[in-house]
């Protein structure tokens, strides 16, 4: 389904432990630099921020939408192919932070992307190159190469053609 890593915590919730796996700085410093890109309109400034500062791995003409959320604490976890568009307000998620457990994973994004608006890609994606995510979508799951997926919970709309 997902390619997550899980680590139990004995006490507390999980989030509670956060700086046992993420340094204050790094946390502080990445907020600030991703409400940054966040709010830029010139995509070659806010794919530098992504990947010279962030540590993410983004492709040429990648555009990133406005109010685009990534992880804060493992942006680095992050890739995005060559001329994909993330959509308006969308959050990708390398990190999920539960009651007895908390997740880590690689979110892959492949070439030639469409994700719509407001959707949320959680950790441990992988979505093929040509995939299209309809807007307001919760990807929870790997998404094919040129296929159209959508909805929460997240759904076929159109097989990739063979």
């Amino acid at each position: 389904m997902r390619n997550i890593t899980r680590y139990p915590v004995e006490e507390h919730n999980s989030l509670w432990h956060i700086y046992r796996t993420v340094s204050p700085f790094k946390g502080v410093r990445n907020f600030i630099f991703i409400q940054l890109a966040r709010y830029c309109p010139y995509l070659p400034l806010k794919n530098w921020i992504y990947r010279r500062i962030l540590g993410m791995k983004v492709g040429k003409h990648t555009a990133f939408g406005l109010m685009v959320m990534v992880d804060v604490f493992f942006p680095e976890k992050i890739t995005v192919g060559e001329n994909s568009v993330i959509g308006y307000n969308t959050t990708i998620l390398a990190h999920e932070y539960l009651i007895k457990e908390y997740r880590l994973g690689e979110v892959i994004i492949g070439e030639n992307v469409m994700i719509g608006a407001n959707s949320t890609i959680l950790p441990g994606v992988t979505i093929g190159d040509g995939a299209v995510v309809a807007a307001g979508s919760v990807v929870h799951k790997h998404v094919a190469a040129g296929s159209m997926v959508g909805g929460n919970p997240l759904r076929v709309l159109r097989p990739a053609a063979e």
